[in-house]
């Protein structure tokens, strides 16, 4: 029998609801609707809070409990500086708390080229610090929603999205912080009243065994009118026949696990993809990463503890070691034995007649509605004889992460799923026991690296074989196509090409200056970055952008970019471009580093620059003017910053208040957005030169184009 926890956890002064619905979005009235994502928000920020009491003291804020993620004072951080980054990029609000908070903690880490993680890069706030931002941050999300004007149904241009958007951010961190914590030595954590009530039940694992599902046609992707929030991959369409196939009826327990590692599954590489077995060897894994062996017997890591081996529990495991058993299940039992696909997961689904938040209580251990553990494999029952369809721990599929046809991204947040667009991200369905808000319903869509681990276990199918995996290696956003071709393409309507043009004017006013370091701010898909580096020791390529980042570091990486043009219609056209296409580009391409940063709060360590470079992009800040303030500290006496623009200020991307260029009612004057700039950068910088008129177009079409003509300034810093 499961029991349920309290329904209420305090962190500091206040206390929350531990158990929570997902708001519905086109239900009831205004202010009502406003009163419950009121509580939502502060029910999500209180308890994502208290999870940081687990940590012992201060230093266990600091300890890299991953080498591959920052330490837990980043994620402490993360979702409040989240709250005010997007609701500044949406133009909802014009805010700023902490800078340096701001900057630091604004950017997670996925294993990408431009990732940085060289901690000596970092000065780390203090939790007392993150906490006072966190109490500023609460206070200016709760007058936001008190205030913003908003209908129904909310959609994705709604206020209310934005803060939608940064409670269910905050609820995924609540489960990734989770797992660091308990990477943590046991030294780090201490004992929770909430956190700390695991499941006390474990017995001897069922017998498992594999029940047939029907086949039949399965629709996938939710339209915008669907009443729940939802991340950008979950809208869409896509359809598929799934033939009929065999489950096993309980996810895969611990003693079933220990089967494979006792037939010494870890050691034998024919059950392990190439992918898998690299990781295994340099891992030196003998068994799952939660396991530990004393003796000749093992004992398991929860959250805050480490307790007897609950053998009849779900085994946690990253997809490498999924794939790897059920090779080795297909050898020992003769059948074909995989992971399902996401449109069969979907299949077995159809026998939950719910959802979150439509239930009464939860049908399995999920939304946080039991105890703080994973619980035994065969307490949960669904029908037709299965196990933890939902709930317990995520399964692992067969099916790479990729967008459904119709998929668009929201403009605040364009890098949230396209970077895990590239084969190397694997689906995970179902839920886990602290899985809430999206990550708890039906048409949640997640995926991790292959190798990383989450509160992700395995079921497994008896099904046809698969076909050879082909992942499409075509950039196929089209605003990031327009990009590459932009930067790469061939000559549009007899104009040479933008960047090359640029850095070619540049050169000429620097003459034999053009040495040192430079930042290419604002660099999109660093056409100018390459160009740059021919002429410096070191370019920093820095965009807002991962989406736009993504194709120039693997031309720097794997030499090779493919992506999808628009010709007319539907009709399209593919290109591919190779490094060994621009002259001089392989000499120079490590030269060049590329990271993610927003040009109006960059973090510290982008200093002491011979030149920066700002191609087509004050006009597109939300605070051109705080950015020249910024940048002109970040370059060295003598060194030079070159503005390029056409100036075509837009409220889309900056508050009318903030343009450079313009009229002021209030006094009569008018003056040019260089005019502003002269004026921002005196009295340390002087025009260098005279401005010129560089001219571009930008395809959108085979015979449609956008003309423009930007100009080029350069300024020099006194020494």
């Amino acid at each position: 029998m499961s029991i349920k926890l309290s329904e209420l956890v305090k962190c500091g002064d206040n206390s929350a609801s531990l158990v929570t619905r997902t708001p519905i979005l086109d239900e009831g009235d205004v202010e009502t609707k406003r009163q419950e994502i009121l509580q939502y928000f502060h029910d999500s920020f209180t308890l994502y809070e208290s999870i940081f009491e687990c940590l012992a003291d201060d230093d266990a804020f600091y300890a890299r409990a991953n080498p591959l993620r920052h330490p837990l004072i980043f994620y402490y951080g993360h979702t409040a500086v989240f709250y005010i980054n997007k609701l500044n990029v949406a133009n909802w609000i014009d805010v700023r708390i902490d800078p340096h908070i701001e900057s630091t903690l604004a950017v997670g880490v996925d294993e990408m080229s431009w990732d940085d993680l060289n901690e000596n890069n970092y000065v780390w706030p203090t939790p007392q610090e993150v906490k006072a931002y966190r109490d500023q941050t609460r206070e200016i999300v709760d007058r936001f929603i008190r205030e913003c004007d908003f209908s129904l149904p909310i959609d994705w241009n709604s206020p209310m999205w934005i803060i939608l958007m940064g409670i269910e951010h905050e609820r995924i961190h609540l489960e990734t912080t989770s797992v660091l914590i308990r990477e943590l030595p046991l030294e780090g954590v201490q004992q929770h009243p909430v956190w700390g009530n695991i499941c006390r039940d474990s017995s001897m694992a069922p017998e498992n065994e594999l029940i047939a599902v029907d086949g039949g046609d399965v629709e996938l992707g939710k339209a915008k009118s669907n009443p729940l929030y939802g991340w950008d991959l979950e809208y869409g369409y896509a359809s598929e026949t799934v033939k009929g196939f065999k489950a096993s009826r309980y996810l895969v327990s611990n003693a079933e696990f220990l089967d494979f590692v006792e037939a010494g599954g870890y050691q034998n590489s024919k059950y392990w993809t190439a992918e898998g077995w690299s990781w295994a060897e340099y891992r030196k894994a003998e068994h799952p990463v939660y396991w530990l062996k004393e003796g000749e017997t093992y004992r398991y890591r929860t959250m805050l503890e480490l307790i007897d081996m609950p053998w009849d529990w779900p085994a946690e495991i990253n997809y490498l070691e999924a794939k790897a058993f059920c090779n080795w299940k297909s050898e020992v039992t003769g059948k074909l034995i995989r992971m399902p696909t996401e449109a069969e997961w979907y299949k077995l689904r159809e026998i939950v007649d719910t959802d979150q938040p439509y239930w009464d209580s939860a049908p399995g251990n999920i939304n946080l509605e039991y105890e703080m553990s994973p619980c035994p494999v065969n307490r949960h029952e669904f029908s037709e004889g299965f196990y933890d369809v939902i709930g317990n721990v995520w399964q692992w599929t067969e099916t790479p992460i990729d967008g459904y046809d119709g998929f668009k991204v929201h403009p605040a947040y364009d890098d949230f799923s396209t970077p895990t667009f590239d084969g190397k991200h694997n689906l995970f369905k179902g839920g886990c026991w602290i899985s809430t808000g999206n990550y708890s319903i039906k048409d949640a869509r997640y995926a991790f690296r292959r190798h990383f681990f989450q509160h992700s276990g395995l079921r497994y199918v008896e099904a046809e074989p698969l076909p050879e995996l082909e992942v499409s290696v075509y950039e196929t956003d089209q605003m990031v196509s327009k990009y590459i071709e932009f930067h790469y393409g061939a000559e549009n309507l007899g104009l040479p090409n933008f960047p090359v043009a640029c850095i070619e004017e540049v050169a000429k006013r620097l003459g034999d200056r053009a040495t040192g370091r430079a930042l290419d701010i604002g660099c999109a898909t660093a056409r100018s970055s390459f160009e740059l580096a021919k002429m410096f020791d070191h370019v920093d390529a820095v965009d807002l952008s991962v989406r736009l980042i993504e194709p120039p570091a693997n031309l720097q990486q794997k030499g090779r970019q493919r992506y999808v043009c628009v010709e007319e219609g539907e009709l399209n056209q593919f290109h591919e471009i190779q490094l060994e296409d621009f002259e001089g580009y392989r000499e120079v391409k490590d030269k060049i580093a590329f990271m993610q940063g927003d040009a109006c709060n960059l973090v510290s360590k982008f200093k002491d620059y011979d030149l920066v470079f700002a191609g087509n992009v004050i006009d597109r800040l939300y605070d051109p003017m705080k950015f020249l303030r910024d940048i002109k500290e970040r370059i060295r006496p003598g060194g030079m910053l070159v503005l390029v623009s056409p100036y075509t200020w837009s409220e889309e991307h900056t508050p009318r208040d903030k343009w450079l260029g313009g009229f002021k009612a209030a006094t009569g004057e008018s003056f040019t957005a260089v005019e502003g700039i002269e004026k921002a950068l005196g009295p340390e910088f002087k025009m260098l030169g005279q401005p010129v008129d560089i001219p571009f177009a930008l395809r959108e079409t085979k015979r449609k184009f956008q003309y423009g003509v930007s100009e080029l300034t350069t300024w020099e810093k006194s020494e």
